[in-house]
C-alpha cells in the first residue's frame, strides 16, 4: 500500500517510453502535482515513489531535485522533499500574469478566428458543461485547459502560445481546488467569450476573458482564506 502518498488507485500515470528515465519520472511527478493527487505540503518517500512507479530512487532523486528547482518540491535539510505549497503572493502573481497573456489571445481570436475554430470552442463548451453536470471534476479541469489552449492556437500568436504554455501546468494546480466552486459559472462565461469571438468583437472578446480570470483568481484566494 503506498501509505504516504496515499495516491487513488489508477491516479499514476504510465511512464511513457522512449526517453530517459529520469524525464519521464519527472513528468510523472508533475502531473500527479498538478492535478493535486499529491497535496501540497504533502512528504514525498523516495522509495515509496520509486516503488509506485516501478522504478529504482535514483530517477526519483533527480526528479525531485528537478521539480525543487523549477519550484514544484521543497527539499528540507533532514525532513525529505515535500510538495511545494504556494504562497498567496505566488498565486497572485501567476494568476495575473494569466489574466495579461489570455486577454490579449482572446482579442486576438475574436480578430481571425475561422468558422471551423468557433466551432471547436463550442465543442469543448458543451463538453465541459457535460463534465459539470455530472460533478467531474477532472473532466472539467482538463477542459477548460483545453478550451483555454484553443483560444490561444485561435489567436495565431507562435511567441503567446509559447509563454501561455509556461504557466499553463501552474494555472491546472490553482485552478483544480475551486472547479467545483466556479463550476456552471465558468463555462457559462466561457459561452460569452465565444459570443464575442463569433462576432468578432475584439474588445469585448478581451473584457469577456479578462473578467472570467480575474474570477477565478478571486475564488482561489477566496477559498484560502475560508
Amino acid at each position: 500500500m503506498f501509505s504516504t502518498t496515499g495516491l487513488p488507485q489508477g491516479a499514476v500515470p504510465k511512464l511513457e517510453r522512449p526517453g530517459p528515465l529520469r524525464d519521464r519520472v519527472y513528468e510523472a511527478l508533475l502531473e500527479l502535482i498538478t492535478t493535486r493527487a499529491l497535496r501540497p505540503g504533502q512528504h514525498l518517500v523516495e522509495s515509496e515513489l520509486a516503488g509506485h512507479l516501478g522504478v529504482s530512487r535514483q530517477p526519483v532523486r533527480e526528479a525531485l531535485q528537478r521539480l525543487n528547482t523549477d519550484g514544484w518540491v521543497d527539499l528540507r535539510p533532514a525532513q525529505g522533499a515535500f510538495v511545494h505549497e504556494p504562497t498567496e503572493d505566488e498565486a497572485d502573481q501567476l494568476l495575473t500574469v494569466r489574466t495579461l497573456l489570455e486577454a490579449e489571445a482572446a482579442r486576438l481570436a475574436a480578430a481571425g478566428a475561422s468558422r471551423a475554430g468557433i466551432e471547436s470552442l463550442e465543442r469543448l463548451c458543451a463538453e465541459g458543461e457535460r463534465a459539470v453536470s455530472e460533478d467531474d471534476v477532472d473532466g472539467a479541469v482538463a477542459l477548460n485547459a483545453r478550451f483555454h489552449a484553443k483560444v490561444m492556437e485561435l489567436a495565431g500568436n507562435a511567441v503567446l502560445a509559447e509563454l501561455a504554455a509556461q504557466v499553463d501546468r501552474r494555472v491546472r494546480w490553482y485552478y483544480t481546488p475551486v472547479a467545483r466552486q466556479r463550476g456552471r459559472q465558468s463555462w457559462i462565461e466561457h459561452r460569452e467569450l465565444i459570443a464575442a469571438i463569433a462576432d468578432g468583437d475584439e474588445r469585448r472578446a478581451t473584457e469577456v476573458m479578462r473578467a472570467h480570470t480575474e474570477h477565478t483568481r478571486k475564488t482561489y484566494h477566496e477559498r484560502q482564506h475560508d
